[in-house]
């Protein structure tokens, strides 16, 4: 029997709930269709725009994926677990893997677009690296693709006084990535600060991760620190909040 609160719930949420059940138990499972609009309309005697609502929010909370003339599917991508502490550990990027590759197990990141140049830093960026408004960086902003479906955007700041002339301004940063190449400038990250929000996505950032309407992003902005707390880098990353889990393993002393 259904308890009185649950009574009081709009009938979408009720339908949505019931879908959510469903897909948990494997009554549907990855990449099966699920009821469209029409079925839930016969199924649960609702208006049209209620199974939409229904189906609406399962598709805000990433759970299916609407494809266009062929209907609601269960989304098949797993959801990627961010380890925050052990891919920032030196033996990762000091030993020539990809920071990222701590996050991915056994699937493939892709990086399908890379923009790397000089500018002027603004206000925000000269505050976290320490330096005046206007002073040059090189920029290095990338989308990473996982399993054919777009989960992060990021753009690093870093001085032009440390990194002009080094394989930091290059598309391909080689083995440990920029961390690697830092140290090798004298300038090993020694400690790291994130900062971690959540909020409401931007015309770009849904259309650089092909975000559902309604879809939240997660965004991490991260400082890393050489010898002496320098500033030498700022990573701004906006991630896709449906396909993440963040994760902080660390020890109490």
């Amino acid at each position: 029997m259904a308890s009185q609160g649950s009574t009081r719930q709009p009938k979408y949420q009720r339908i949505a709930d019931a879908l959510k059940v469903a897909i948990r138990s494997g009554e549907y499972g990855p990449g099966d269709r699920v009821p469209g609009e029409n079925d839930l309309m016969a199924t649960y005697e609702v208006a049209r725009m209620t199974a939409r609502q229904a189906l609406g929010v399962l598709q805000n909370e990433g759970l299916v994926e609407a494809r266009r003339g062929a209907g609601v599917f269960v989304r098949s991508f797993r959801i990627r677990r961010r380890r925050g502490i052990q891919r920032l550990a030196q033996g990762q990027w000091g030993s020539g893997r990809s920071i990222w590759s701590a996050d991915i197990d056994d699937r493939e990141l892709v990086v399908d677009q890379i923009d790397v140049g000089e500018q002027e830093a603004d206000s925000r960026i000269a505050g976290a690296l320490g330096i005046s408004p206007g002073s040059r960086v090189w920029v290095r902003s990338r989308r990473f693709v996982l399993e054919g479906k777009p989960v992060l955007f990021a753009t690093s700041y870093l001085p032009s006084d440390i990194v002009a002339d080094s394989a930091i301004t290059r598309p391909d940063t080689g083995p440990g990535g920029v961390y690697a190449r830092l140290a090798e400038l004298g300038h090993e990250p020694v400690h790291f600060r994130e900062e971690v929000r959540s909020r409401m996505p931007s015309v770009d950032d849904a259309e650089r991760l092909s975000l559902s309407p309604g879809t939240p992003v997660i965004q991490i902005v991260r400082t890393a620190f050489a010898e002496g707390g320098r500033p030498v880098e700022v990573n701004d990353m906006t991630l896709d909040s449906a396909s993440y889990v963040l994760e902080y393993d660390f020890d109490a002393r």
